[in-house]
């Protein structure tokens, strides 16, 4: 069975660190990208941040970059987003999302992925 699961969420303090993961099973993520997606209460998904298969190569929205940093282990296959510097608009339920093929760099268009997880909540708050 083809599953992705996302864990690491959980309530943080402004300014405090998260770091989710994704661990994929029934398949390889060695022939997947793999996107990090949010969807805050009343908005829209929204892309943040994926890497590639083939070199590693990792894309971020503006709204994360230079906070946020993307990884993956495809030993463990898994991948990992550390979260620092978090803010109470980075509030959300956070995906991860699995696009086969393979990519020397990556897109964050959500129709694009093929695998989704269930989601990790994350609470920035004081």
């Amino acid at each position: 069975q083809v599953q992705l699961v996302e864990s690491g969420g959980g309530l943080v303090q402004p300014g405090g660190s998260l770091r989710l993961s994704c661990a994929a099973s029934g398949f390889t993520l060695d022939y997947y990208a793999i996107g990090w997606f949010r969807q805050a209460p009343g908005k829209e998904r929204e892309g943040i941040s994926c890497i590639s298969n083939m070199y590693g190569s990792t894309s971020y929205a503006d709204s994360v970059k230079g906070r946020f940093t993307t990884s993956r282990d495809n030993a463990k296959n898994t991948v990992y987003l550390q979260m620092d510097n978090l803010k109470p608009e980075d509030t959300a339920v956070y995906f991860c999302a699995a696009q086969h093929g393979m990519y020397s760099s990556c897109r964050l268009f959500i129709d694009t992925y093929d695998y989704w997880g269930q989601g990790t909540q994350v609470t920035v708050s004081s």
